[in-house]
């Protein structure tokens, strides 16, 4: 059975009711010597606590996203087929414009979310470049299969999880697709393509997006072969006009450094709660060594630019969780770089998807703009053209105003 399919939290939930049943039919009218009585008591006892652990481990699971397989939950699993040394722009010397085309065969994804806005689409993934090999989920717009765009190219939106984290999690728990598709048919936002790349790829490690040669090549997964793969088989704009990256917590800072690095991959990059030291999560390979960690922090590679890179960043955080990352990033940044913050008071929330979840909606109406796309409405008309996005306004503090990021930090600091 699948982890987070519904026939095992079914299960199991079967398991914990007859696991609280056994002990009240059975206590009593056990027979036999003493020892064997109590051991069977004991049993009981022990299958009860084991399967009510398990259930609240399923609930918990599922509800944030964490691991998505046995393989993931038992770091038994590897997703890297070779990992050779592609060099420092990530390519290993491949014409990439002269690889060939591939056709890629979908499948309806499964798992909670997996249904809803349209349903979401699975493929396998063998990446030529990175030797990566793993699943990807394409989420369509509304307006994708409509005759009137049938010849429309749509913006792209990689999403990339924390660590641990499923690439499932931005639709099953964010629901990006269901908060986003009703604001799409409306006009509202850009009928963005939303790609869900598998991030974890070695057991019990954070690749963290690097590139680390004879161990993973994650960046080169994330920025050559999954776009590639988009590009093959739907209606994508070209990058790096059309392309956007955004993540939370790991994810966020995989999305700030792919877009820094690459910026003739990425125009825009959404870091929720991220960071940019990779030091702060201590599973990550791009932390093992000191030259790692420069390669792979973005304020580092703002810093040392000789040319800045024509990127626009939207970064969300709390004080002690991602604010202070990103006005360092906006202390480093020059012009064309561009740095938008959103400060999350304390009071918003902790680091988990109840806080990221409200911030979704805020970071795509941004993404229309910076990546200068025209929202369309069902009337064929765009209803909106890429402007600068204005700054949080101080007129609200309520939580959900608070945790969207549209309260300012003065007029928290004033209701406290």
């Amino acid at each position: 059975m699948s982890l987070t399919g519904t026939p095992f939290l079914y299960t199991l939930i079967a398991l914990s009711v007859l696991a609280v049943a056994l002990p009240l039919l059975m206590w009593s009218r056990l027979r036999g010597p003493r020892v064997l009585r109590a051991a069977a008591r004991m049993v009981m006892l022990l299958f009860a606590q084991g399967t009510a652990v398990a259930l609240v481990f399923v609930l918990v699971n599922n509800a944030n996203g964490l691991y998505d397989t046995w393989d993931d939950l038992l770091g038994t699993g590897s997703h890297v087929q070779q990992a050779a040394d592609l060099g420092a722009d990530g390519t290993g010397g491949i014409a990439l414009d002269r690889l060939p085309r591939v056709r890629q065969t979908f499948t309806q994804a499964e798992g909670p979310g997996m249904h809803a806005a349209g349903g979401v689409r699975v493929t396998q993934l063998e990446g030529r470049v990175s030797g990566v090999n793993g699943e990807v989920y394409v989420w369509l717009p509304p307006q994708y299969d409509e005759p009137a765009y049938a010849r429309l190219a749509f913006p792209v939106v990689e999403l990339l999880p924390g660590y641990p984290g499923s690439a499932k999690s931005w639709y099953g728990t964010l629901h990006v697709h269901e908060q986003l598709a009703p604001l799409m048919r409306a006009g509202k936002i850009a009928p963005f393509i939303l790609v869900a790349p598998r991030t974890t790829l070695l057991p019990g490690v954070d690749t963290g997006c690097a590139n680390v040669a004879g161990t993973v090549n994650a960046d080169s997964w994330l920025s050559i072969d999954v776009p590639k793969m988009v590009r093959d088989n739907f209606r994508a704009q070209p990058a790096p006009k059309g392309w956007a990256v955004a993540g939370y917590s790991a994810g966020g800072h995989c999305a700030t450094k792919l877009a820094v690095a690459h910026p003739d991959r990425y125009r825009a990059a959404v870091s929720l709660s991220g960071y940019s030291d990779p030091i702060v999560e201590p599973n990550s390979l791009a932390a093992q060594s000191p030259a790692l960690r420069r390669a792979n922090n973005p304020c580092l590679l703002l810093r040392k630019a000789t040319v800045p890179p024509p990127v626009a960043l939207y970064l969300s955080g709390q004080p002690k969780d991602g604010y202070e990352a990103a006005l360092a990033l906006r202390r480093e940044a020059k012009a064309p770089t561009a740095v938008h913050v959103v400060y999350i008071p304390a009071g918003a929330g902790g680091h988990t998807m109840a806080l990221w979840r409200p911030q979704v909606v805020p970071a795509f109406r941004w993404l229309t703009t910076q990546l200068d796309q025209r929202a369309i409405g069902h009337d064929g008309k765009g209803k909106a053209k890429g402007t600068t996005p204005r700054a949080p306004s101080s007129a609200d503090s309520t939580h959900a105003a608070l945790a969207s990021g549209t309260a300012s930090r003065a007029a928290a600091a004033r209701r406290r």
